[in-house]
């Protein structure tokens, strides 16, 4: 960017013009100084990868591995594909690396699209399909799991913004979670 004096000049003017344009109650009022502190609650942290199929989360001692639907089945299915498989032995190596035990939550998640009764089956039989691929690549570990299909109740994303399906959205609202606790 060049530094002419003409663009100075308009800089200037342009800071001139919005300080004039503070109102009253932005001017600082004499007085003490006071800090406000608050406690930050509900942040999580999120690793996404590039191109948006997996995600993992850490709150406290809880991992998050969400892979998402397009990933895993076809559409309107619930049996793995073989990318699939692949992906969730990569996700047994994890939960084998960091697991310390305690049930491992599996849960299936749809879009708004489709009849909510066929969600939460679609979403249930979904969450069994990988459960049943954990318990195979985990054989041998005494692993408790837990399958629940939720359907479209818990979106990632909203669904449809100002009236406007997203599709991107949609598509990261259709995925299974792994869940599972970790030393912190």
């Amino acid at each position: 960017m060049s530094r002419s004096p003409e663009r100075l000049a308009a800089a200037a003017a342009f800071t001139a013009l919005l300080l004039a344009a503070t109102p009253a109650w932005a001017e600082p009022q004499p007085g003490p100084v006071e800090s406000l502190i608050a406690p930050v609650e509900g942040l999580v942290g999120e690793v996404e990868s590039m191109d948006g199929s997996q995600s993992e989360s850490k709150q406290g001692q809880t991992v998050t591995v969400a892979l998402t639907s397009d990933v895993l089945f076809a559409l309107d299915k619930y049996t793995l594909t073989a990318k699939a498989k692949h992906r969730l032995r990569t996700v047994a190596e994890k939960v084998t690396a960091e697991w310390t035990g305690g049930p491992i939550r599996i849960n299936g998640h749809t879009d708004d699209q489709g009849a909510d009764d066929y969600n939460l089956q679609l979403s249930l039989r979904r969450a069994r399909a990988v459960q049943q691929a954990l318990r195979e690549a985990l054989s041998g570990q005494p692993v408790t799991f837990e399958a629940k299909g939720y359907g479209e109740a818990k979106p990632k994303l909203p669904n449809i913004i100002d009236a406007k399906p997203i599709d991107a959205n949609r598509a990261r609202n259709r995925r299974v979670e792994i869940v599972f606790s970790v030393k912190e």
